[in-house]
């Protein structure tokens, strides 16, 4: 029975960290095509927005129905280089190093990185 009882105790401690460590690093670093990346949980390229300012999104309406942002939950915390933004829909996105972050819709499976370079303003989210 003791022995239950610690091998559940280690699992809570266990996933305790696990969702810790989601919180505090809400994306990975993947290879892409045109090099490293940030991407989501589902491998999906992230990308930064030049007309965003630092700590704000500036894609709302159809830039964020075209570019969704990386959601972040209401009670997420920033930790070293990622920062939670508030958004003007009252919602919440994850920033890293100040810039917030976004997917594009027309990229299909992770890997893809056909939002790099669009109108000369959406960029590959460079760890």
């Amino acid at each position: 029975m003791r022995k239950s009882i610690t091998i559940g105790i280690a699992a809570c401690i266990l996933s305790i960290g696990m969702a810790a460590l989601a919180q505090t690093a809400p994306a990975t670093v993947a290879d892409t095509s045109k090099g490293k990346a940030l991407v989501d949980g589902k491998g999906m390229t992230l990308y930064v927005f030049d007309r965003d300012a630092a700590g704000k999104s500036n894609c709302n309406g159809q830039c964020a129905t075209n570019w969704p942002p990386l959601q972040a939950a209401a009670d997420a915390k920033a930790s070293a280089d990622w920062t939670v933004v508030a958004r003007d829909d009252g919602g919440k996105q994850w920033a890293y190093k100040g810039k917030p972050l976004y997917i594009f819709n027309k990229d299909t499976k992770p890997g893809d990185v056909t939002g790099d370079g669009v109108n000369s303003v959406w960029h590959i989210a460079a760890p």
